[in-house]
This record gives C-alpha cells, structure tokens and sequence, in this order.
C-alpha cells in the first residue's frame, strides 16, 4: 500500500488525474470504476481540464506529446462501473447516484453513456438485478482502477460494519451514521433511504488497483482504523491493506491520526519510483 500525503483536495485531485492519465497512456486502462460522494469530485475535475477544449471543454490547446493525446482519446473510450446505487430512487432524482454520475463523470469527461453503468436500484428483481451487475463486470474484463472514498463508518461503497470480505453486489441497509452523513444531500435524513445496492468488498478488491482519496479532518479516524487498524470486518475499509496494488491519498488533516506519518512522508520523499507530475 503506498501513501502519499498532499497539500490539499486540489492536489490529490491533480496527483489522481495524473496517475489515470499515464494508465491510460500506457495502456493500462480500459475499465474504470468510479465513486460518488464528495471526495471523488477533484478527481473528477482535475480530470476534466486534462481534456482539450472542445463545445466549451477546458483543456490545452496543443498535447504535450503523441502519449497525451493518445491518454485524452483512451479517456474518451472508457468503460465505467459505478460503485453504489439507493434503492427505490428513479435515476432522474438529482440526489439517486445515476445522476451524480452523469453530472459529474459521464458528461463532464465526455464518456459515452452507453459505456457508464450504475447498479439498478429501481429493478423490480434487486436479486437478479445484483447478479447482472456482476456479470456485466466480467463481461467488460475486470476493473483496471477503482477510485474509492471511504466514510465515517470505514465504509467502502455502501459496504458497512460486518460486510463479508468476499461479498459481492448485493442490497444492503445504511448504517445510522451513514444515512445522517448523506443527509446533506437531501431535504431531511428521513429521505435519504434505508437501503443501496452497492458492489460488494470482494467485488472491489477484484480491482487491479485502488486509489482511495480522502481528505478533511473528519475522515482522520476512519482514515487511520483503516491504513493502521486491524483487518476487520468492522473497519470494511481495513481490506485495502490485503490489496496487492492500493495507492492511499491523503491531506494534511485526513492523515493527521497516523500513528507513523513521519514514516510515510520518508518513503513519499525517497521512492524510488515516484509516480506524479
């Protein structure tokens, strides 16, 4: 697992944009999975400047290099897997995650929407529904990189306290906390809903790699059970440390519970293979 302390959200936003960028240079990225919440979002801007300025699109005028433009077209074609969804919200609600998604991923990147999914929260059969996800998944190879946020609970996706390791997407009830966190997202808690679809722990770490992004002093202690903690059950967000390829993106006051900062910042300084722009 490598972490990498930065400044602020604008710099893990431009560091993660970076890093999908030369993946996608490189060939290395054709199925993305992408996160909803607030942490993802200078990801996703960040992302947005890379490309050129077209019908209003904010980029560079000329490509650096042929592997730029080659990294711009590849981010056009890309497959994309939502992690979560709430059941029982039609997608055209701006609070369900389908328009979360299209908001601030499909059209802000220019994806192709046919090429975006979100699991079905609104299918008649959730059980079926679930086990298509899946199957959609292997059909598309895999996911190359999985962007993740992480929250109050240690919840990944919509994984809560005592999820399976080896879950796959499935429904699940929201935590308490959860529900009080999304709240801010919706008139009052009492509409946020009760239950989500969400890929499971087991689905996720199937990912070739994660980058998982958090920053704010409120994710400082999920933060730390999860990168510092034991692997548990009760800290979902723990498995990365099981992971083969996880990158962890931090800000000064998400990882201010680490018990050995000063150790990270080391190894950020002195890596051999430093991967940033």
């Amino acid at each position: 697992m490598q972490i990498m302390i930065l400044p602020d959200s604008a710099a893990i936003g431009v560091w993660a944009a970076g890093h999908i960028m030369r993946r996608l240079a490189d060939r290395r990225l054709r199925v993305l999975g992408v996160a909803t919440g607030s942490s993802p979002l200078p990801v996703y801007d960040a992302l947005a400047l890379r490309l050129p300025r077209s019908g209003g699109r904010n980029v560079r005028a000329d490509p650096e290099s042929d592997k730029d433009a080659r990294a711009e077209a590849s981010l056009r074609s890309l497959t994309a897997f939502a992690l979560d969804e709430y059941v029982g919200i039609s997608p055209d609600r701006p609070e369900s995650y389908h328009a979360v998604i299209r908001g601030e991923v499909t059209e802000k990147l220019g994806l192709d929407p046919a090429r975006v999914h979100v699991p079905d929260g609104t299918a008649g059969d959730l059980e079926k529904a679930c086990r298509e996800y899946e199957q959609l998944i292997a059909e598309a190879g895999g996911v190359d990189l999985q962007i993740l946020g992480i929250g109050a609970t240690g919840h990944l996706g919509f994984n809560e306290p005592s999820s399976s390791f080896s879950s796959r997407t499935r429904v699940k009830t929201l935590a308490p906390q959860t529900r009080r966190d999304n709240a801010r997202f919706f008139a009052s808690e009492e509409q946020v809903p009760l239950h989500c679809v969400t890929q499971g722990l087991g689905t996720i770490m199937e990912a070739s790699e994660l980058l998982l992004v958090a920053y704010g002093e409120h994710k400082a202690p999920a933060v730390a059970r999860a990168v510092e903690g034991p692997l548990t059950s009760m800290c979902p967000a723990s498995i990365i440390q099981w992971h083969q390829d996880a990158v962890v993106l931090l800000d000064e006051a998400a990882a201010s519970q680490l018990e050995h900062l000063d150790y990270y910042r080391h190894v950020q300084e002195h890596d051999l293979l430093p991967d940033q722009d």
